[in-house]
């Protein structure tokens, strides 16, 4: 029923809600760093379908707004694509450059918790000579909002923790709180379909990473 629903998602329902989600990254952001299914080899005993268990990838991402994008305005690979996209686009874009001293790049993954039933935005973060950063750097990188909202929240905050599928300590957001947020998202149950792209919309905004506006129209529409 509807008016039972808390918040969560299942894991069969999270491979076609990461499908989706993917597929409209790829319509309204073609130009843009994208995000692939990474099927999962180390846990075969979980899902008879190798395919289905698995994690949303996205990786080599310098965040929007960061001080390289400004720096190396003239290093931009593909120029005119990318120019394109941001005419289009009403936020702002990821960019991707040629690495250069100092940049700061990002990896993100989305993977499914099997004990809270939702999404979580795993990451790392490494200088350009793969040097990976601290807590306290990544910190600096992060939109000024999401810093004070992550210091005063006790319900999202960042840890770290051992990736499921890679098996080595990543950061991620943590999810204690997100089936709450998500209720709060829809006075109703959120399809399958539109479920991380409602999900990201609040979780990409810690790293300034937002939905095009054209892609929550169509969120809307389905």
């Amino acid at each position: 029923m509807v008016e039972t629903w808390d918040g969560t998602i299942s894991s069969t329902d999270f491979y076609v809600a990461a499908s989706a989600f993917s597929q409209r990254w790829t319509k309204f952001n073609s130009c843009l760093p994208q995000w692939t299914w990474v099927p999962s080899c180390n846990r075969p005993w979980v899902s008879n379908d190798k395919h289905k268990e698995g994690y949303l990838s996205m990786e080599n991402v310098l965040l929007p707004g960061s001080p390289e994008i400004v720096q190396k305005e003239n290093c931009v690979e593909n120029v005119e694509c990318i120019s394109e996209c941001q005419d289009e686009l009403s936020d702002d874009a990821i960019l991707v450059h040629n690495d250069g001293p100092g940049e700061h790049r990002f990896d993100f993954h989305v993977v499914y918790s099997a004990s809270f039933r939702v999404p979580v935005l795993f990451f790392r973060a490494y200088c350009s000579d793969g040097q990976p950063l601290l807590l306290d750097d990544i910190e600096k990188d992060i939109s000024i909002s999401a810093a004070e909202q992550l210091t005063k929240s006790k319900w999202t905050f960042i840890t770290q923790e051992e990736h499921p599928h890679l098996n080595r300590p990543w950061y991620m957001l943590h999810p204690c709180a997100t089936s709450e947020w998500m209720k709060l998202l829809s006075a109703a149950w959120i399809p399958a379909e539109n479920f991380l792209s409602s999900w990201f919309s609040v979780v990409g905004q810690v790293f300034r990473l937002k939905i095009p506006y054209q892609m929550l129209l169509d969120i809307q529409a389905t």
